[in-house]
């Protein structure tokens, strides 16, 4: 009786460590772009933690034209879902950050394959951009969003917009 005992402690003391510790992070960014290295304003979603069964998450995903070219002010064109490398997630503005349960987590990875498959040309400018798709992200977080037409081409002010629709996040302007 005693040895089961301690085995079933065992097995929930596991099973409690592992649950415990398991949290998967969202953060949102922007990046303010720069004429001079030819990077756009642009806006993603940065994934980190631990899932619960202990899958290691560290990962970002952001939304943009397949080739940047005049033809983008033109209305649809190919798409891309875009990483960034360390160093450059290290270089924006991290707005606020939301934890995700498993199902969110799951749903948001599949939001990303959708948006990356689908077909024919998928980004525009003013209707399907990097802030369509990271609004999409927030809304599977449980965020309110907004789309002021002003902000469209803004991640950074429209991401401080996010935040003020959403106070519970504590979060401060950029």
């Amino acid at each position: 009786m005693l040895k089961s005992l301690k085995l079933i402690v065992a097995l929930v003391a596991l099973a409690w460590s592992t649950t415990a510790f398991a949290e998967v992070r969202m953060s949102f960014h922007s990046f303010d772009g720069s004429v001079l290295f030819g990077r756009y304003p642009h806006a993603f979603v940065v994934l980190e933690g631990t899932t619960s069964d202990g899958r290691k998450v560290d990962e970002n995903f952001g939304f943009t034209a397949k080739h940047t070219t005049t033809a983008v002010l033109n209305g649809p064109v190919e798409h891309k879902i875009m990483t960034e490398s360390d160093s450059s997630v290290r270089s924006t503005n991290r707005h606020f950050t939301v934890t995700l349960s498993d199902a969110q987590y799951a749903r948001v990875k599949r939001e990303v394959a959708a948006w990356h498959n689908a077909p024919g040309k998928f980004y525009d400018l003013d209707r399907r951009n990097c802030i369509h798709f990271v609004g999409r992200m927030a809304q599977l977080a449980g965020l309110k969003v907004t789309y002021p037409a002003s902000m469209l081409r803004r991640p950074k002010q429209w991401l401080n917009h996010v935040a003020k629709l959403n106070p519970q996040l504590g979060a401060k302007q950029l």
